[in-house]
């Protein structure tokens, strides 16, 4: 109290214009002070709208993968739940036509193996709200395609939660193919998020192995006491050429790979059943060289028969023609095949010594020739001179 009342008896002797400024002086002072109170209250309230906004879009779209893996979007739920911020999840999107009029067979293929992914991840102990399958088809999201510039279906793009997608980020689905797991490693490498597909049973295989055992047995059951043919040399042949046609047209590859049958334009509704890459090939490309592989060795065939019979003159020359028609022809289609798909044939002159030495075999050079013709498959031929080896492979 006597502080006070010495503090006011001191202004009462100070100057007016003393007094004045002293008042002008702490008016600023308590009018900052209030001012710093009331912005730092407010600061929150700022951000506020964008943790909401994320929220409700992390909500919803968990509350559409409960009822189904696979979201569909059209374009105004893509740009706003894939492309416009705020994002904290990735999101795979499948970009397809699968309305009939659009005649998309892969697609609706490639659609069962995303589908099948789609559900390994909903269903799975590690479910989480950190990445989302959905789908946009070309009926219904025009106008995404045209954004994203994009003029073939099926494909397969991840939207990683903060900035762009990259070139990465795309799926290279004409080399690697659309297989569930294939796309699991894809997601994997882009993701951190590990997928352990799990496929519905199918019994298809085992009722066709059982029909083929049920078949072989019947078959022997009647024969069993004629038991010849089972001894019988073509026959046995041409199982096993069977086999080697199978394997040698890249069966095997399309079993793991899963490439889709062909390969249909949508701008122009051209269909193409040979891939132009040498790193990948369609269904279609593997029955055709099967094809030709077939013909190739039943004019080899006729053109042993021909050498080797003893009939008459004039048949053998019909068989050896045929023969010989039959390899040149469908050899020199396997060779534009071949050339289409590497483009830089025919390729340099390889050094005799690094690669084969005709005399060291113990062949002729025409004899190397027939033995390499009959060995033939897609990715290697030789034409043999005397002095030097050529290497297509």
């Amino acid at each position: 109290m006597a502080l006070g009342t010495r503090a006011s008896r001191w202004l009462l002797h100070l100057p007016a214009g003393s007094c004045l400024l002293l008042l002008l002086l702490l008016c600023v002072q308590l009018g900052g002070g209030q001012k710093k109170k009331e912005v730092e209250p407010f600061a929150p309230l700022r951000r506020a709208p964008t943790r909401n906004l994320l929220a409700e879009k992390v909500e919803q779209l968990m509350e559409w993968s409960s009822r189904r893996s696979v979201i569909r979007m059209n374009g105004d739920k893509f740009r706003r739940f894939v492309k416009a911020p705020p994002r904290n999840y990735s999101v795979i999107v499948m970009f397809t036509a699968l309305q009939p009029q659009r005649q998309c067979s892969v697609c609706r293929q490639a659609n069962e193996e995303y589908q099948v992914l789609a559900n390994s991840w909903r269903y799975s102990s590690a479910f989480s709200n950190k990445l989302f399958f959905t789908i946009v088809d070309y009926d219904e999201g025009a106008d995404v395609f045209q954004q994203l510039n994009m003029n073939s279906a099926p494909t397969f793009m991840h939207f990683p939660p903060k900035g762009k997608p990259k070139r990465a980020d795309t799926f290279d689905l004409q080399r690697i193919g659309f297989a569930a797991e294939q796309l699991a490693k894809w997601i994997a490498d882009r993701t951190d998020v590990h997928i352990r597909v799990f496929r519905p049973p199918n019994y298809s295989g085992t009722i066709a192995l059982a029909l083929l055992v049920s078949l072989v047995g019947g078959l022997l059951y009647l024969r069993r006491n004629n038991l010849e043919f089972i001894y019988n040399k073509t026959g046995w042949a041409m199982a096993a050429l069977c086999v080697v046609f199978a394997m040698t047209s890249g069966q095997m590859w399309n079993h793991i790979r899963g490439p889709p049958y062909a390969h249909k334009n949508p701008q122009n509704g051209q269909v193409s059943y040979i891939h132009g890459s040498s790193q990948a090939q369609f269904v279609a490309e593997s029955h055709i060289i099967l094809l030709l592989n077939a013909a190739i060795t039943m004019g080899m065939v006729l053109l042993n028969e021909a050498a080797t019979s003893k009939g008459d003159v004039g048949k053998r020359r019909i068989i050896c023609l045929v023969g010989l028609g039959l390899v040149v022809f469908f050899f020199s289609f396997l060779l534009s095949i071949f050339r289409s798909k590497y483009h830089g044939y025919p390729y340099r002159q390889c050094n005799l010594k690094n690669v084969l030495s005709v005399t060291a075999v113990g062949l002729s050079p025409a004899s190397m020739q027939v033995f390499l013709l009959k060995v033939h498959t897609d990715f290697f031929d030789v034409i043999f001179s005397p002095n030097a080896l050529f290497c297509f492979s």
